[in-house]
């Protein structure tokens, strides 16, 4: 069979074609991690076609790829009839949430890259949303096809093995947790990673930003607003003040950072005295620099990876008092994780990039 089975062959003239298909180029730092893990997982040579919306930030975290325009279907399946191996890197790409549309272009390129021949392999991945029907029955018929996949949370892989019970599959954490961990250093900065949501009203944006303004007050802390996602999270400080939802002394004390790379957001959580983040990847670089942390969850996922890596955790749905939130949030400042439980977690998400190195040792 062709695809993984070729991933290594001495014989093979040229080396594997390996599409890899994500949320790539589209200005999220989350899905930058993901990539750099993913290409930092496979063995040596292939060639990589990537899909990416901007390939300038892919093609600095990998120089050697070619990229294909991932808002164009047509360029895609292109591509996805010329690949050896399809990997879906990353995320929860197989939902409906985003748009039925969104998994149909998933689905479509799985099933195109089987018809020519490569190998289908699901990375990373979480599964679901899937409000529609149709959209589970989808998901079920093409689920199968794939030659193997790991899965990032416990519903995800129950759900695949109901669906696909002869798919090899492993469980493991998010795989960003196999990016190295760092010391934490310690500094004066209270850092955020918060984003636009449809949970907070101005009732409570407000409770936060109060919350905020008095912390930092007592601190004497500057508060940097780190946009994890360029496009969506760089407006929000100002679209708070615009609003009336930010205190004076805390607007005065505030400043939006847009990072242009991992290893900028790495060095300003190593030196924060807390960190408040919503978003799930924000949140594992900080606990891989085992930043003091306390996390605000929009999302399941993010209280799962809070929850296995013992960070407290508020839902939106459910906000305290800025009173008992200023208690939490105070009793977090300048307490760093434990490295050697951030050392497990490591371990734990290996099992995704050992996935892939099976995969190329059987077909040697």
């Amino acid at each position: 069979m062709p695809g993984v089975n070729r991933l290594l062959s001495v014989v093979r003239p040229t080396a594997p074609v390996l599409l890899l298909c994500g949320y790539y180029g589209e200005h999220n730092l989350g899905d930058d991690a993901l990539l750099q893990v993913l290409v930092s997982s496979f063995p040596q040579p292939q060639q990589l076609l990537i899909t990416a919306r901007d390939p300038v930030p892919v093609l600095a975290l990998a120089p050697v790829a070619q990229t294909v325009n991932r808002r164009s279907l047509r360029l895609c399946l292109r591509a996805a009839l010329r690949a050896d191996v399809l990997v879906l890197g990353g995320g929860s790409l197989l939902q409906d949430s985003t748009s039925f549309s969104s998994l149909v272009y998933y689905l479509l390129l799985m099933t195109v890259a089987r018809l020519g021949g490569a190998e289908v392999v699901l990375w990373g991945q979480g599964l679901g949303p899937l409000q529609r029907r149709i959209s589970r029955l989808l998901v079920r018929t093409v689920l199968p096809l794939c030659k193997a996949a790991s899965w990032r949370d416990q519903c995800s892989f129950d759900w695949a093995q109901r669906w696909a019970p002869k798919l090899p599959m492993v469980l493991a954490a998010d795989p960003v947790w196999q990016m190295p961990a760092r010391p934490w250093l310690g500094g004066d900065a209270i850092v955020l990673s918060w984003r636009p949501t449809p949970l907070l009203d101005h009732a409570g944006w407000r409770c936060l930003t109060e919350a905020l303004d008095r912390l930092s007050a007592e601190l004497d802390a500057p508060v940097i607003w780190l946009a994890f996602h360029h496009h969506q999270d760089a407006p929000l400080l100002q679209h708070l003040g615009d609003q009336g939802l930010l205190p004076p002394r805390l607007k005065a004390r505030s400043s939006t950072l847009v990072p242009q790379s991992l290893e900028v957001v790495s060095d300003l959580v190593q030196r924060a005295r807390l960190v408040l983040p919503m978003r799930l990847h924000a949140l594992i670089l900080a606990r891989l620099a085992n930043s003091p942390m306390t996390a605000l969850s929009y999302d399941p996922k993010v209280e799962a990876a809070a929850a296995m890596a013992t960070v407290p955790c508020i839902p939106l749905r459910s906000l305290p008092s800025v009173d008992d939130l200023l208690t939490l949030w105070r009793a977090e400042v300048d307490r760093p994780a434990d490295p050697d439980q951030t050392e497990a977690l490591r371990r734990q998400a290996s099992a995704h990039s050992e996935l892939l190195n099976r995969m190329a040792a059987d077909g040697r």
